[in-house]
């Protein structure tokens, strides 16, 4: 970042500050401190992962005065998510001015982020955000906002502990929380999905999309990538990029996906309310986006295509692998191609014993297909697989009871879009998706503490006003004194000045 950007950058944050604290109405603490099982203090909300989508949503807990929170995040700081790993896009997909993260504040939105970068002239030219350029917004956002993160801390269990949740990381700390949201992004509810004829390859010989690739030394190579999503293009444009000597990608479609259902349904609508339907019209609609899958963008396509060394393959799912002659045989029902190295970009599977952090109570989470039986032109066993989220985004058990304490672990990943839209990993859904579920963690909180709310509201004895050098009604037999004796302060603050 050059040192010139620096000052306006400085008095953008102040000014975003200034209006955070304009708009912090009600401003009033409402939470008591909890001690967990070690007598150390609770967290009132943990969320797990530091991307936009756990940013967020701390950032809105803090504006809802839940304060006593924490972010945990697996990677080191400035790594969270996908932005600086993992995705191989150029720029972000989504128009310039969706905006997410700042939750409603003007000042707070990536437009005047940029602005305050590189200036005003440089937003009006901007096509899209660039994504390295989306990271350092992120990184700004968590630093202006002051969500509290831990960075390094691999979560590896939530188990109940003493009417809380006990949170283990896999380098043994326990932090303990009354309840937990999972942004935990893609593979939040499972895993990356290999195909099993990938499977038995060398791993020197394949890779899934979302690992550590070594494209420097795919130079010269020949290269399949297996899918036909936007990240698909992505992985085999940074192959042509790097040199490859070819990339075949390989769709198992007869054509691709080019509309992207996911614009039709921004609009306040589809967004706020998709969550509300009976779950027929919930099923209906996210089942037909879902099979659609993710259309890719013009320039996605362009990236690809003018490289002489690129070869789109529709109808060509791989059927079988295998080494021969030191290269990999992808069988597919258009013949057979030789290639040297494969990337699997097929997106996710769910499989919640996949994931440690799920792993003690996944034979109890409810599914789609536990809840709601689809007419058979509608069925989809992969999509029945889906957790079927509660309207809080919280986990349901499966047989009632046996797991209760999952009514307070919540899921905010892409896994939640079955239950409700886009919402966990979405930036055209974080405006309404992110308000939702903060408004339920804030009601079950609240809920929770009704009991000491009617005590604290029957004990409140703070005086308005106080009613001194009263004159006497003539009209009053009793009279009045022209002065009485100062009340006592209440127990919830000073007493008040006349």
């Amino acid at each position: 970042m050059s040192e010139a950007c620096r000052p306006r950058l400085d008095a953008l944050a102040a000014r975003i500050r200034d209006d955070l604290a304009r708009t912090a109405h009600p401003r009033a603490p409402w939470l008591a401190p909890r001690a967990g099982p070690d007598g150390a203090p609770a967290r009132d909300v943990i969320v797990v992962g530091a991307g936009q989508s756990g940013l967020a949503v701390a950032f809105g807990l803090l504006r809802a005065q839940v304060t006593n929170i924490l972010v945990l995040d697996r990677a080191g700081p400035g790594r969270e998510g996908p932005w600086l790993t993992y995705a191989r896009m150029r720029t972000l997909r989504s128009p310039k001015d969706f905006t997410g993260p700042d939750l409603g504040l003007p000042s707070l939105t990536y437009q005047s982020w940029h602005e305050a970068r590189y200036g005003a002239a440089s937003w009006a030219d901007l096509g899209l955000i660039a994504r390295e350029d989306w990271a350092a917004y992120l990184a700004f956002v968590r630093e202006v906002t002051g969500v509290p993160v831990e960075n390094g801390a691999a979560v590896s269990g939530i188990a109940p502990a003493g009417g809380l949740l006990a949170v283990t990381a896999a380098d043994g700390r326990v932090w303990h929380a009354r309840k937990v949201v999972l942004a935990t992004g893609q593979e939040g509810a499972g895993r990356w999905s290999l195909p099993p004829a990938l499977a038995g390859l060398p791993e020197a010989r394949r890779a899934q999309a979302s690992e550590p690739i070594d494209f420097a030394g795919l130079a010269g190579r020949r290269v399949a990538v297996v899918g036909a999503g936007a990240s698909a293009f992505d992985n085999a444009a940074t192959a042509l990029e790097a040199g490859a000597a070819s990339v075949h990608l390989l769709c198992r479609r007869p054509e691709p996906q080019v509309i992207q259902p996911y614009r039709w349904l921004t609009f306040a609508g589809f967004l706020r309310h998709l969550g509300d339907l009976d779950d027929a019209w919930r099923w209906r609609f996210m089942s037909a986006i879902l099979r659609m899958r993710e259309g890719f963008p013009q320039a996605t396509w362009d990236r690809c295509a003018h490289h002489p060394r690129f070869r789109f393959e529709p109808g060509a799912p791989v059927l079988s692998a295998a080494l021969a002659d030191d290269a990999v045989v992808l069988a597919t029902p258009r013949g057979r191609l030789a290639v040297d190295f494969v990337i699997a970009a097929t997106g996710i599977e769910i499989d919640f014993a996949a994931r440690p952090e799920l792993a003690a109570f996944a034979h109890n989470i409810a599914t789609w297909g536990d809840r709601y039986d689809p007419p058979e032109e509608e069925r989809d066993p992969r999509l029945a697989a889906y957790p079927y989220l509660a309207d809080d985004y919280a986990f349901v058990e499966r047989e009632p009871g046996r797991t209760p304490y999952l009514a307070d672990i919540h899921l905010f990943g892409i896994a939640s879009t079955m239950s409700h839209g886009p919402s966990g990993s979405s930036i055209n859904a974080m405006t309404t998706a992110v308000p939702r579920l903060v408004a339920g963690l804030t009601r079950g909180l609240f809920v929770a503490d009704l009991d000491r709310h009617w005590a604290d509201f029957r004990a409140y004895d703070v005086p308005q006003a106080v009613l001194q050098g009263r004159r006497p009604d003539p009209r009053d037999p009793l009279g009045a004194p022209e002065a009485g004796p100062a009340p006592s302060p209440g127990r919830h603050g000073a007493r008040a000045e006349p």
